[in-house]
């Protein structure tokens, strides 16, 4: 037997684990430190109304016998959410097939599982800082990654270097740590890059929701000649608030590779992914309701309320930052290591953040904040920030 020798290159702890390890050993020696936390993307404010009446009725039906499900009949998800899914992009003028839908349980299980799809010899560019997953999946794969730098100079939004050849592209817009975001201009460059190079971009569209720019597109679909080169990846967590109850779909162009892309998904998918839960789903379909909608938006004005409230703060008190709009997170300028920064946050403001230098070498001497706290913690904890600052 021998094992994967590519997990060797991985670093020994995934980011949030050692951020995790970090705050219960504060914890343990400050039991009445009251701490406010700020790191994980995780959400806070409970499901909309709509999604927990349509998880109760689903439920119940699972307890009839004339109405129970098991196994769904197809792991690429039931034709009501997958319809549904279909009407949600076509209200901001995207044209997505539901047979192009594939349902998942989240959108991490699809980006770690998506490498599946590629050879081990193709080269990888994704831009840096990054969401750790989509280098660790690769690098167990042991495929070659080359790295296109997101600094303060281009305001953590980089441009494709046609100098620069490769065969899978990762990108994600509003990103995740930066907060920035591609205009529909820049993304259109990156798409004309990846037809020429005969690449496929894998999209992350995860925060898709908390886009207010009418120049920033919330799908890379709305670009032309994309149905030819990309994947998107999408989740309910954070548009939803599904952290908890798992739920994410891939939409993959019938133009991708001729078909075969989708059609060795699905195959894939059908062998290794029983499909997600029928009382998932019909709460997913809720949350794309016109009533669901409504309702996320509403929990969803409230982070960006937190977002705006954390952007004014580091204004008046001159740190640099991007972020804070069309995202709801904050990425900004520590001026010192950004472990040593976690350090004086956690113990001198008890304020938990995110590391920058956990996201790639770009983000040392940076910070990332997030908007998913309440209103009430949000202020105090800029308050406690500005006082140590």
């Amino acid at each position: 037997m021998k094992l994967n020798r590519n997990y060797d290159n991985v670093k020994d702890s995934y980011l949030f684990v050692e951020i995790a390890r970090r705050v219960a050993a504060y914890s343990a020696d400050h039991p009445d430190a009251k701490l406010i936390r700020m790191g994980i993307g995780d959400v806070t404010r409970p499901l909309a109304p709509a999604v927990v009446e349509a998880g109760l009725k689903a439920m119940a039906e699972m307890g009839r016998a004339e109405t129970f499900r098991g196994y769904s009949p197809d792991s690429q998800g039931y034709d009501f959410l997958r319809e549904r899914i279909s009407a949600y992009y076509a209200r901001f003028g995207v044209k997505i097939a539901p047979r192009e839908i594939h349902v998942s349980d989240g959108a991490k299980s699809d980006c770690g599982n998506i490498v599946d799809m590629f050879a081990d010899d193709n080269t990888v560019l994704i831009p840096d800082p990054v969401y750790p997953v989509y280098v660790d999946s690769n690098i167990m794969s042991g495929r070659k990654i080359i790295y296109c730098d997101a600094t303060e100079e281009n305001d953590f939004a980089p441009l494709p270097d046609e100098k620069v050849k490769c065969d899978i592209i990762y990108l994600c817009s509003p990103n995740n740590p930066t907060g920035s975001a591609f205009t529909k201009e820049q993304l259109a460059a990156w798409v004309d890059y990846a037809r020429r190079q005969g690449a496929v971009i894998i999209y992350d569209a995860a925060y898709e929701a908390f886009i207010t720019d009418p120049d920033v597109p919330r799908s890379i679909f709305a670009v032309d000649g994309a149905r030819e080169c990309a994947v998107e990846l999408c989740s309910f967590s954070k548009t939803a608030g599904f952290t908890g109850v798992r739920c994410g779909y891939t939409v993959v162009p019938d133009e991708l590779c001729g078909g075969k892309f989708a059609k060795m998904w699905a195959r894939r998918q059908s062998t290794k992914f029983n499909g997600t839960s029928y009382i998932q789903q019909r709460m997913a379909e809720a949350a794309y309701s016109e009533e669901g909608i409504k309702q996320n938006m509403e929990n969803i004005a409230a982070y960006r309320k937190n977002a705006a409230l954390i952007s004014s703060a580091l204004d008046e008190i001159g740190i640099y930052h991007t972020g804070g709009k069309n995202s709801p997170y904050i990425w900004l300028k520590c001026g010192t290591d950004s472990w040593t920064f976690f350090d004086r946050l956690l113990n001198d403001a008890n304020v938990v953040g995110t590391p920058g230098s956990g996201f790639g070498r770009n983000g040392e001497g940076f910070f990332r904040l997030t908007a998913f706290n309440t209103y009430e913690n949000t202020v105090a904890a800029l308050e406690r920030i500005k006082k140590i600052l």
